[in-house]
């Protein structure tokens, strides 16, 4: 009976071990084939970011506020991989995700001994209290974190495990991982980590909090405290029982071993760097590390320049600026200030001034003077009037309130005359200015007749962005390309929107726009700068940009409040911060040469007539060359100097054969009546025609046909009965010199005659459709349609 009941007791253990088991791999199969936990899966990761030779500008918190980057473990140094193994888990190759031996010894130790607390974690549990942010003070806590840790083992490799923990362990503050704590303690990825920085991270999840303080010194420098000094020491005494022989490393572990705070992380490039973040849901394929186009080097020039200028600047008012540095080669983004200072609320520094729309005054004409040259009304040296001008119901003023009168293309351009910019834009056709700033990317722009000709003077709104992007339309022959933000960016080959010969010869013109002071000793060496200024209206923006070398700058002075300051001038108040930069550039050694381009062979240069631009007649006494592209550039023989026979003993023009003992030939100058009467108010002496020097008809084929200034082309009048002074319309009409009357038509009917340069009264007999035509009286005519309206 005895050996009976004995055997029955030994079955009954027998089958409950047999049912633990059973239950056990029942388990362990249900965790081995229940579906995979993710080890990352949910944890959002911070972003690097660096500039174009991989220093660190910003080392961005991950959307829960933490620091946290994720290395792959062979990315991390071997040293940090021992440290933290022989710190946390020695067994850790062995063990089935929880060691029992480790367990009973915390246990005892917490509950039965009352001795220091020793944890009994692995370091496969760390990482599912981790994982699963377990609390694990208590016995049933424990049990959760043994199963998890289980699981994980079941489901994942030991190095799968050791990486995520290492990228996941807690290294004081809101710093997690080794990836972030070596980047922000020891400004290193955790690949380059040396034993004694290893091994003060092997020691630091343990007491994160407490051991992660940092002492500060009389040098202002942080160092790790006594309670992490302490730990470790006592690992590197383990580390030295393993490596007995390795004895080199005691001396670099009495030294002091400094380290820096999440405080200390830089934090460059701001605007550029906010916006690159920004940008990442459109490029989910750029990963935890962004590279951008931006060069440190030249970040830190601009912001200093800007900072020392604005500073000097602070008594006109001058308290923010921007400014912005392309490479045209790639289109990257090599510098970017996009506020005087991003953490200055009173300026509401933190608004990116690079991407703000803002009126750009005359900082677009170099624009409206390349589609010009392309389209054939001018070429670099065609005559321009700059006289009191009406454009349809729009009368231009030049800034300065004056006139030149007579100016070449060039130094319309560079000397930023209104008047003569608008007649151009005025004479484009296909393109129009308007459809050329839709085509180049400027955004978000009004409908056509909202802008009219103002859109000339600044009438319209780009962001520096746009307008940087254009003059590097100029640099890359034509073509506009997209700006570069990040080095993965594709360079794009871009979009021709102008031909190669009008980008290098509007370049051309823009290189003789002399600095603003051209007569100091400011630069080393002379530089050729294709630059423009630009005011808007009531003084809001100041702005110059340009071409220098491979770059594009463009600088903007301004508030983003928009109020207005009467220092704010471009020629004033940006042209000097932009060449201050410009010069910060040669002395920092930047290659500023002019990048290899490729010749435009459908280039030309002809000799034409300084006082005219035309093609010289035989009379021309001052010639000069200009660029010239066949089959587009307008060609005609000047009319302005003409030859006049005098009589010799009294000077006065005669008619007839001509006699060489009693006659002589004199040149005179023969200006259209407007230029001449600019040059009469100016006081300009010039060599103007005698009286009765026309002979007939002779020469009529010299001089040009009138233009009618007054009434404007398609334009509707309405005259008002309550108003007799409104019931005349006034015709006028520029001449030629040699013009005495002009004989004005409505139809075939004649209305009236009026001496040259004198305007001629007419009151309409009814409503609608006029045409009216002008004559002079060497038979050239012009004419327009106008249409009249009558009410009370």
């Amino acid at each position: 009976m005895k050996v009976l009941s004995s055997l029955r007791r030994g079955l009954k253990r027998w089958r409950w071990a047999l049912i633990v088991l059973i239950a056990l791999a029942a388990a362990l199969t249900v965790i081995r084939f229940y579906p995979r936990p993710g080890l990352a899966d949910a944890i959002p990761l911070s972003t690097v970011v660096r500039d174009r030779e991989g220093r660190l500008l910003r080392l961005a918190l991950a959307s829960d506020q933490r620091y946290r980057l994720w290395v792959p473990l062979d990315n991390i140094s071997p040293q940090l991989v021992e440290s933290v193994m022989l710190q946390e888990d020695a067994w850790f190759y062995w063990h089935p995700g929880f060691n029992p031996i480790s367990l009973v010894r915390g246990a005892w130790s917490t509950y039965g001994s009352g001795e220091a607390r020793v944890g009994g974690s692995t370091l496969t549990m760390q990482l599912a209290r981790l994982r699963w942010r377990l609390q694990t003070r208590d016995i049933r806590g424990k049990l959760v974190q043994i199963a998890r840790a289980a699981q994980l083992e079941l489901c994942y490799s030991k190095r799968e495990i050791l990486e995520a923990y290492l990228n996941l362990a807690p290294y004081g503050g809101n710093i997690e991982g080794v990836g972030a704590a070596s980047l922000i303690y020891y400004r290193k990825p955790a690949g380059e980590l040396t034993l004694p920085e290893s091994l003060a991270l092997a020691v630091l999840p343990q007491a994160p909090s407490r051991r992660g303080k940092l002492a500060a010194r009389d040098d202002d420098a942080y160092y790790i405290g006594a309670g992490l000094e302490a730990a470790r020491a006592r690992l590197y005494a383990r580390w030295r029982e393993r490596h007995p022989r390795d004895s080199a490393q005691d001396a670099l572990l009495r030294l002091p071993l400094r380290l820096h705070s999440a405080r200390e992380l830089p934090y460059r490039a701001p605007h550029l760097v906010d916006r690159v973040l920004s940008e990442r849901a459109w490029h989910p394929q750029s990963g935890p590390e962004l590279t951008t186009t931006l060069d440190l080097r030249m970040q830190r020039l601009l912001e200093e320049r800007v900072g020392n200028y604005l500073r000097r600047g602070r008594e006109r008012g001058l308290r923010n600026a921007s400014a912005m540095l392309i490479d045209t080669r790639d289109m990257g983004v090599r510098a970017l200030v996009g506020s005087a200072d991003y953490f200055d609320a009173s300026i509401q520094g933190q608004v990116n001034g690079s991407a703000a729309k803002r009126s750009p005054g005359s900082t677009l004409k170099p624009f409206i003077y390349a589609l010009a040259l392309d389209q054939g009304v001018l070429h670099p040296q065609t005559v321009l009037r700059d006289v009191p001008s009406a454009f349809g119901p729009y009368t231009p003023e030049n800034f300065d309130g004056r006139f030149m009168g007579p100016v070449t293309a060039t130094d319309a351009l560079v000397r930023s005359r209104n008047i003569p910019a608008v007649y151009v834009a005025s004479q484009l056709k296909q393109p129009s200015f308007y459809d050329f700033l839709r085509q180049a990317g400027v955004s978000r722009m009004a409908s056509r007749d909202h802008y009219g000709l103002a859109l000339v003077l600044g009438g319209g709104e780009v962001t520096m962005e746009e307008l940087a992007r254009m003059y590097a339309m100029l640099g890359n022959d034509g073509r506009l390309r997209a700006l570069r933000w990040r080095d993965s960016d594709p360079a794009e080959d871009g979009a021709r929107l102008l031909s190669a010969e009008a980008a290098f010869i509007t370049r051309d013109m823009l290189q003789q726009n002399p600095r603003p002071d051209a007569g100091s000793q400011s630069s080393s060496r002379p530089l050729p700068v294709a630059w423009k200024t630009g005011t808007s209206w009531a003084f809001r923006d100041a702005w110059s940009a340009g071409l220098v070398g491979p770059y594009v700058l463009v600088v903007w002075l301004g508030n983003f409040d928009g109020s207005s300051n009467p220092a704010l001038i471009g020629v004033e108040a940006a042209a000097p911060l932009f060449f201050d930069i410009v010069d910060g550039l040669q002395a920092a050694r930047v290659d500023l040469a002019e990048p290899v381009r490729q010749w435009p062979l459908n280039l030309k240069r002809v000799e034409i007539c300084r006082a005219s631009g035309d093609l010289p007649n035989a009379w021309c006494p001052q010639r000069g060359v200009t660029w010239f592209i066949p089959g587009k550039s307008p060609i005609r023989i000047s009319t302005v100097h003409r030859a006049v026979i005098v009589d010799s003993a009294s000077g006065k023009p005669v008619c007839g054969r001509f006699d060489p003992a009693t006659m002589r030939q004199e040149v005179y100058e023969f200006w259209p009546s407007d230029l001449a009467q600019v040059f009469a108010q100016a006081g300009i002496p010039r060599r103007r025609p005698p009286a009765g020097h026309d002979c007939g008809g002779a020469q009529d084929w010299l001089g040009s046909a009138p233009s009618i200034t007054s009434p404007f082309r398609a334009t509707r009048y309405t005259m008002r009965l309550s108003h007799p002074e409104q019931l005349s319309l006034s015709l006028a009409a520029t001449v030629d010199a040699d013009v005495s009357r002009l004989y004005w038509f409505v139809g075939n009917t004649f209305i009236g005659s009026a001496e040259a340069g004198k305007a001629l009264a007419w009151a309409p007999d009814r409503t609608g459709q006029f045409r009216l035509s002008v004559v002079d009286d060497h038979g050239r005519s012009d004419q327009r349609e106008i249409e009249v309206a009558v009410v009370q």
